[in-house]
């Protein structure tokens, strides 16, 4: 199963219909998402239009099934309508690949789109990360994001959609300059294409190569993280015996990785001052609180001090691959990470249960040494209630892993086996 993301909009409708004539012998079932932002007066016909436009070509004889959601949340005040849009827009196209079981979901983003986030985001004075831009694919909550025509300039999509007379949605907010991308397309752009004919090439180029520089600050911030983070948090010594550059590096993952979404510089240039410090202190961020505690950094979000209610939980998970499995409902995202040793086998967490404590669980901490209630492993291991935080997961019965102490020693795999280990993050709630 494949998913498009399908807004019925020039762009989107031209992938589509590209996939779906990819899909007519090779036994794909293709289904299209739509998402309902409802924020213009229109977007009810729009809904109509893409049900429609794929109940035509499911009639054709293509493969094609039709989902939707409408949002119900609203930007908050001070919040950007684009950025907010684009928030609700990933969680709800994920949703609803999830509940129709696609691995993939394809995005029609193209060349100039890629160029004109890499403008956008100078202008907002972004690091490498931000002018890294749209990656061309990448795996993300258990699924596979991926923009096929993101090296494509436009002209060929229009092209595409003009041969074969497909019609589309024109977004009149198109016009509406009160957004920054509307108002470069229509201020600047033309201007910057007549004194520079290859300025769309050369800024997704230049895209191209923060990706690369930005793959590169990643990997060591892996390196550097690998050892200095733990199921209790950040290791401050670690933290400070990097050097100035690869500290800020590493403190900016490790932020990223907590809250899902890049910290201000402002806060990163606070903490790299601040954080010498002996003894407890705090630091309060937008949905979080970031603590010094026993040589350690911890950030506590809000979802983990306000919790979800269990009837939004989620309460199975199949893990057949390395990556971050957003688990909303929980508050938090599950890491999974290939081990040669030391690891829970990859087989036994084909199909898991996700469960809140209920008292009685058994947990052993090591090899030698009795299982014992988790009440105790918590006071042993000196844990706060918000570091324990998260489903209990469970394979057959078994406790596999808790947040907090990590994985049951009675299910770590023998040599040869293909392992993996887990780790609990506390997601920002939204």
């Amino acid at each position: 199963m494949v998913a498009v993301a399908y807004s019925g909009g020039r762009d989107s409708t031209a992938l589509l219909h590209a996939t779906l004539v990819a899909a007519q012998d090779t036994g794909w079932h293709v289904v299209a998402l739509h998402v309902n932002h409802a924020l213009s007066a229109h977007a009810d016909d729009w809904q109509q239009h893409c049900q429609d436009q794929c109940a035509r070509w499911a009639a054709q004889g293509h493969a094609l099934s039709f989902a939707a959601t409408r949002l119900s949340t609203q930007p908050q005040a001070g919040d950007s309508i684009e950025a907010w849009a684009r928030r609700e827009r990933y969680a709800a196209l994920r949703e609803m690949a999830m509940a129709h079981a696609a691995s993939v979901v394809l995005l029609a983003h193209h060349r100039r789109d890629q160029a004109e986030t890499f403008l956008l985001q100078a202008f907002r004075s972004a690091g490498v990360a931000g002018l890294a831009g749209m990656p061309r694919e990448i795996e993300r909550d258990g699924l596979r994001w991926m923009r096929p025509w993101l090296g494509l300039p436009r002209s060929p999509i229009e092209a595409y959609v003009q041969h074969h007379g497909i019609a589309y949605v024109d977004d009149d907010s198109n016009e509406d300059d009160r957004y920054a991308r509307n108002r470069l397309r229509r201020r600047v752009w033309p201007a910057l294409e007549q004194a520079f004919a290859n300025a769309e090439p050369a800024l997704a180029a230049a895209a191209s190569w923060a990706q690369q520089a930005q793959s590169c600050l990643d990997e060591l911030a892996d390196l550097d993280l690998a050892t200095r983070v733990d199921a209790h948090g950040l290791s401050l010594s670690g933290l400070f015996d990097l050097s100035a550059a690869r500290r800020v590096n590493a403190l900016r993952e490790w932020l990223r990785r907590q809250t899902g979404r890049p910290a201000p510089a402002s806060l990163v240039e606070r903490l790299g001052d601040e954080l010498r410090g002996a003894g407890p202190a705090s630091w309060p961020m937008s949905g979080a609180t970031l603590y010094r505690r026993r040589g350690r950094l911890v950030c506590v979000l809000e979802s983990t001090a306000a919790g979800s209610t269990a009837t939004e939980r989620e309460n199975t998970l199949q893990l057949r691959r390395a990556g971050t499995y957003r688990l909303p409902g929980w508050g938090g995202a599950l890491r999974v990470t290939r081990a040669k040793e030391g690891g829970v086998p990859l087989a036994w967490l084909a199909q898991l249960e996700l469960r809140e404590r209920s008292g009685g669980e058994q947990f052993q901490a090591g090899l030698g040494r009795p299982p014992r209630s988790l009440k105790k492993q918590f006071q042993a291991a000196n844990l706060a209630a918000w570091e324990r935080s998260g489903p209990l997961i469970f394979s057959g019965g078994q406790l596999v892993f808790v947040p907090g102490l990590g994985l049951d020693t009675r299910v770590i795999g023998l040599p040869g086996q293909a392992q993996v280990t887990l780790s609990w993050e506390p997601l920002l709630k939204r």
